[in-house]
Formats: C-alpha cells, sequence, structure tokens
C-alpha cells in the first residue's frame, strides 16, 4: 500500500471516537487512506513533516455571509467611534474619487453618535454627493439628505428596501433605516438597491464573494454556509464556479421573506432542482428570521428591555403565522435555520419547531437557530429535546463588543442568558461554531480564543466565565459539529479512512499553547479532497491564498500578507 501524501511528525486530533489523535495521516486522492501510527505508516509519494504542528479536520464556517464581503469601493467605518472621523474618511473618500456617483461606507457603529442614532443632520457639509451607510450588523442604513432627496424619501416615497424612521416632532424622515438587511434581500427590495445603490451591483457582488472565499482558504476553512442568498443572486455562485474561484465548499441557504406565499416556496424548489449542484457547491437550507437583533431594540425580548421600559421588541411575523410558515416549510422537506436573537424570539422558533413535529412527524431535518444571544433557561433543554442544532458565533460575545449598547439593552439580571456556550454543549444539544463574517472575523481562530476566555482581544473584562469553553470542544464545535449540523458527518468533519481529505495544518500546536498563543497562530496549509487551496510554505506546491482587499479609505479592516499579523478584524456585535 502507498498513498500520495503522508502527514506526519506532529500532533493529530482526528475528532473521530474510535481514534481520537493519530501519529500520521495518508491521502489518496481526494480521500483519507490512512490514520494510525507513523511506525505502520505507509510508503508515500511525498511527505509533509508536520514538524511539531497540529493537524485538524477542515474548519466549516457555518455562517458566513460571502455576499457581504469588504467592498473594494466602499469607505470602512469599522471600529470608528467618533462622528468627526466618520465625516472626515467620507469626506476625503469622496474627494478622492470625483468619478462616483454615490458615496458608500460599511460597518459603522449604532453609537457613533452618543445617546441617539446616526441622522442625516450629521453629515451635513461632508459632500454634496448622496451617501449610503450600512451599520456592522447589516441591519440599518444611514443616509445624508442628497441621498435621501434622490431616493424620493424626502417627498414621501417608499423604498422597498427598509422602513425609513420619521421624526415624531417635525413628520420629516431622519436618514436613518431600519430593517434593512430582512426588506433587501426581498425580491424587490434586491432589484431597487441594483437600481440605485451601486454598492449592490452584480460585479461588485461578485467581488465580494471572491474576497470572502479567498479569506476562508487563508483561514483553514474548507465548508463555507452562505447563509442568506436572494435567489436573484444564484448565479453569481455559478459564476464563481465556472472561473474557478469557489476553493471551498460552499452550502447556499436561500433567504425566505417572511411574508412571501406559497409562490415563492414553489420557486425555491424549482431553483434547488434547476441550479447546478457539485462537490464545491450545493443549495438545501432555507433562512427565516424569528425577529431582528438587540442593538437597535427590534429583537422579540420576553421582558422589557432594561433600558427601555414597555418595549419588548417585536417578532419577525405575528407568532401564529410565523408557526404555520415554519410548519409548511418543515412538511416541505426544508432543512430551516432560523435567525433568532432575543428571548422570545428563540422560545417562538423552539415552539414552531415543536409544532412542526407534532404536525408533520418528526423527522432527522436538524433545523438550525442562529445566534442564540440570550436564552431563556427554560428553552435550554429544548434544543436537544427537539434536535436543533445551535449555530453559534462566539465572537459576538467579547465585552469588548457588547460592553454599552448591549449589555445595556438587555441589562445585568440577564447576562447570564447571553452566548450559553458551554451550558449548549454540556447539554448534549448539537452545537456549530462560526464567524458570521463579515459581522465578525472571519478567522476562526479569534473565535476559539473568544469561546476560551469570554474576554476583548486585549485578554480584559472577560465576562460570563461560567459559559468558557475549553480548546478542544471548541475546535470540535468549528469541525465535527458544522459537518454534522449540514447532514455531513459520514463524509466530513472528522480525520478517518474514506472520508474527504478535508483538513487543515495550524502554524503550532494549540493544544500547547494559552489563548493568547492560539490568537498570533494561522492556518499554514488548507486542503479540499486532498489539494491545497491555501499553502504558505509551498508544502503542497500550493501558493497561499490571494491577500483580501484592504479597504480604500486607508483605515479600518484590512488583511496582512501570511508572513505578518494573521488575522481580520472586523467588528462584531
Amino acid at each position: 500500500m502507498s498513498v500520495d501524501t503522508l502527514y506526519t511528525g506532529g500532533k493529530i486530533r482526528t475528532f473521530d471516537p474510535a481514534q481520537p489523535w493519530a501519529e500520521a495521516l495518508g491521502v489518496t486522492g481526494d480521500r483519507i487512506s490512512y490514520v494510525g501510527s507513523a511506525a505502520d505508516a505507509p510508503q508515500a509519494r511525498r511527505v509533509v513533516q508536520l514538524e511539531g504542528r497540529l493537524l485538524t479536520p477542515g474548519v466549516a464556517d457555518t455562517h458566513n455571509h460571502l455576499l457581504l464581503g469588504f467592498d473594494d469601493l466602499a469607505v470602512s467605518l469599522d471600529q470608528v467611534t467618533s462622528l468627526d472621523v466618520v465625516r472626515s474618511r467620507i469626506a476625503e473618500f469622496a474627494e478622492t474619487h470625483p468619478d462616483l456617483e454615490w458615496i458608500c461606507a460599511e460597518n459603522a457603529l449604532y453609537s457613533v453618535v452618543e445617546g441617539r442614532r446616526p441622522r442625516a443632520d450629521d453629515l451635513v457639509g461632508v459632500t454634496d454627493k448622496p451617501v449610503f451607510i450600512t451599520t456592522y450588523d447589516q441591519h440599518s442604513v444611514w443616509l445624508n439628505r442628497p441621498a435621501l432627496a434622490k431616493l424620493g424619501i424626502l417627498n414621501g416615497a417608499d423604498i422597498a428596501w427598509g422602513n425609513p424612521e420619521i421624526d415624531a416632532t417635525t413628520g420629516e424622515p431622519t436618514g436613518w433605516i431600519t430593517d434593512f438587511y430582512t426588506s433587501a434581500m426581498t425580491i424587490d427590495g434586491l432589484a431597487e438597491l441594483q437600481r440605485d445603490i451601486p454598492m449592490y451591483s452584480p460585479d461588485r457582488r461578485y467581488a465580494k464573494i471572491t474576497n470572502s472565499l479567498d479569506m476562508a482558504a487563508r483561514f483553514g476553512i474548507t465548508t463555507v454556509v452562505e447563509p442568506q442568498v436572494p435567489l436573484a443572486e444564484l448565479d453569481l455562485f455559478a459564476r464563481a464556479e465556472h472561473e474557478g474561484r469557489l476553493t471551498s465548499r460552499t452550502i447556499a441557504a436561500i433567504y425566505h421573506p417572511v411574508g412571501a406565499d406559497g409562490d415563492f416556496r414553489v420557486r425555491i424548489t424549482e431553483a434547488i432542482r434547476e441550479t447546478p449542484q457539485h462537490e464545491r457547491f450545493s443549495l438545501g437550507p432555507v433562512k427565516l428570521y424569528a425577529d431582528d437583533v438587540i442593538e437597535p431594540h427590534t429583537a422579540a425580548m420576553l421582558q422589557d428591555y432594561a433600558n427601555r421600559p414597555g418595549h419588548r421588541g417585536h417578532t419577525s411575523l405575528e407568532p401564529t403565522e410565523f408557526t404555520k410558515l415554519f410548519t409548511e416549510l418543515d412538511r416541505l422537506g426544508y432543512q430551516v435555520h432560523t435567525h433568532a436573537t432575543g428571548d422570545w424570539g428563540i422560545r417562538l422558533t423552539l415552539d414552531s419547531i415543536e409544532a412542526a413535529q407534532r404536525a408533520n412527524g418528526r423527522t432527522d431535518t436538524r433545523h438550525g437557530i442562529v445566534h442564540v444571544e440570550c436564552l431563556d433557561p427554560a428553552d435550554l433543554p429544548r434544543f436537544k429535546d427537539l434536535g436543533v442544532v445551535a449555530a453559534m458565533q462566539p465572537r459576538h460575545a467579547s465585552p469588548d463588543l457588547v460592553a454599552g449598547t448591549w449589555m445595556e439593552n438587555v441589562g445585568e439580571p440577564r447576562w447570564d442568558r447571553a452566548w450559553r456556550f458551554r451550558s449548549m454543549i454540556e447539554s448534549g444539544a448539537r452545537v456549530t461554531f462560526s464567524s458570521d463574517w463579515q459581522v465578525g472575523e472571519m478567522d476562526p481562530l479569534v473565535g476559539v480564543y473568544s469561546a476560551m476566555t469570554r474576554a476583548g482581544l486585549d485578554g480584559s473584562h472577560a465576562w460570563t466565565p461560567g459559559e468558557r469553553v475549553g480548546l478542544d470542544a471548541t475546535l470540535q464545535a468549528y469541525t465535527r459539529g458544522g459537518a454534522e449540523a449540514f447532514h455531513r458527518e459520514n463524509a466530513l468533519g472528522m480525520l478517518r479512512e474514506g472520508y474527504l481529505a478535508d483538513l487543515v495544518v495550524w502554524s503550532g500546536d494549540l493544544y500547547s499553547m494559552d489563548p493568547a498563543e492560539i490568537l498570533e497562530q494561522r492556518a499554514d496549509l488548507t486542503v479540499v479532497g486532498g489539494a491545497p487551496i491555501h499553502d504558505v510554505h509551498g508544502e503542497l506546491d500550493g501558493k497561499a491564498a490571494a491577500a483580501s482587499v484592504q479597504d480604500p479609505a486607508g483605515a479600518g479592516q484590512s488583511c496582512s500578507e501570511p508572513d505578518d499579523s494573521h488575522h481580520c478584524h472586523a467588528h462584531a456585535h
């Protein structure tokens, strides 16, 4: 027996219960053909000497918005906390890009104006061009007065991609748009954005996909779930396949607007049947929203927001209608992954899953609840009982991100409900960890650090330490957990003979490091189906994946070359 490639000389964590650790791993073609001791390892045409590094299954990033990756022609407002900096950065970009009709910007913080939401008046005098700014969580948009005029909002026109906020005193639009992301991904919403806002042109959206996939390869990610694809943009993934840019295996979940009717579900079925699917691209899951997000007080809460008495947010649909929709999707055989952040939104989703199982019979559907940010204790055991996947993002729990708006909105008495990673894993529920790029950093090692510490990236202000998770359980949630979430545990997520050779060689032995050291590591080698998609040292004669684009404003999010700092940082919610 001989193999194409043999990995040996370091730690190999398989996550296979029958053989958790190994000294050598062989790959033949696109499959793992040997897992065992170094002494019994077969001959190989090529040997990769790990030299003490760690080899694991490839990361499955099960909630990664490829379509929201950073835009080459947008101003980055990542982590900008000063309105003066927002104004100067937009003004400079407008001056240096006179050919652009619109000035687009990304990743604004809700708190950039103290004590209230930003308004069009905050941008007066910056530029005469219309300005379109998305928040870091993509749930709100900030417009200047020229944009309000150009879009007709000043004259009372409606837009299909959000709800303009109206000043209660003047009756005039403020420039703040809510419910953006759920509306923007509807057929009408996306069509209007593509017509009016250059950032949503097909070419610029395609560039986001390919930039994001390059990053995924660099970060050891071998499977990506794009959790919210409009039907109108499925062809962008076909283009990526045709041009050889689908490096990681990509699963696309189709966005189902909460108000869509049976005709739309027929279109989903037709799209799944007619869209070419293959080893690097597949469809199947459907994405719903139970509620919105906690920061702007639009997530659905069981009790009042701590700093807004009498207000509990809202569900995306009237609860009875939401349960009816969920039951219908379950009857049609769809795996549904539902965004739910508030404890009422989470409970409504669990109630709907339970109702669907009563109505349709229980099968191994593995419906997922995404985020699970604020969980009522009574609902924790229901995830295991109902077979629900908890799709969570460790970075979201970092105190440097949630201190202030999130913590104040929820209130300290409910902080023990926040991102209950350890409790969820110990309950026996299926748990998968992910990035929520570009809401959070794509680098899974940032998530590993966050899960292990519940601290800021500088190690400060750790909170809710009882929900910390150890390295091994965290890596399992990023690998085997991701495969199980999407019914791929018979081919992916473990290093076992016969499984697909999707794996990552980390730059060091993560098991011998403290969390701060882990934060400084990287993926040296990312392999999909036995072939390298990122190869820092040329160990498989491959190349390092292309560096991500640095934002044109010269500040904010950027990725360095492999020999420098190893992380891309973006604000997370």
